[in-house]
Order: C-alpha cells, then structure tokens, then sequence
C-alpha cells in the first residue's frame, strides 16, 4: 500500500486524534483521582461505624459487668446489673453523639 502524503486534510486529521488523546487522558486521570476519593470516604465511614459499634457494645458490656459485680458482692441482684447496664447504654449513646458531631 502506497502512503500518504501529508495533505491539509491528514494533518486536520492528526490534530483531532491528538486533541481527542489529551482530553482522553485528561478524562482518564480525573476519573482516578475521583475513584480514589471515593475509595478513601468508603474505609472513613467504615473505620467510624467499626466505632461507634465497639462504643455501643463496650459500653452495655461494661456496664452489665459493673453492676454483676455490685450484685455478687452487695446482694442486691438483679438492680446493680440493670442499672448499671442502663447507665453504661447512655454512657455508650454519649460517646456515640460525640464522636458524630466531630468535625470532618
């Protein structure tokens, strides 16, 4: 096959391709960059919902444990365990609005 010679319309032609390149590219390193932000708010979220679980469940866990521990040696079972559960459950739900009203 013969080639080409470069004519006024190969040269718009290459111009075009190389324009179309460039916006590809730059569409391309956009969408990345985009992607990896995504990427990092998705592990924020879920590192914040591993912890407010961990303060939800250490704090109705602790609190149980308190008030057994006040019932097996006072003798008052079962108020030292409902209240202390009950008290480590506000505790629990004060630490998750504090951590919720941080800023980001």
């Amino acid at each position: 096959m013969a080639e080409q010679e470069p004519g006024p319309e190969n040269l718009d032609e290459d111009a075009r391709l190389k324009s179309l390149d460039e916006r590809l590219k730059a569409a391309r390193n956009d969408e990345a960059k985009r992607q990896g932000a995504s990427k990092a708010n998705d592990d924020a979220g879920y590192r914040l919902g591993n912890r407010v679980l961990a303060e939800l469940v250490g704090g109705m866990a602790g609190g149980a444990l308190i008030g057994w521990v006040i019932d097996r040696f006072a003798g008052t079972s079962p108020w030292g365990l409902l209240v202390m559960l009950a008290l480590g459950t506000i505790v629990a739900f004060r630490n998750i609005i504090r951590i919720s009203q941080r800023p980001k």
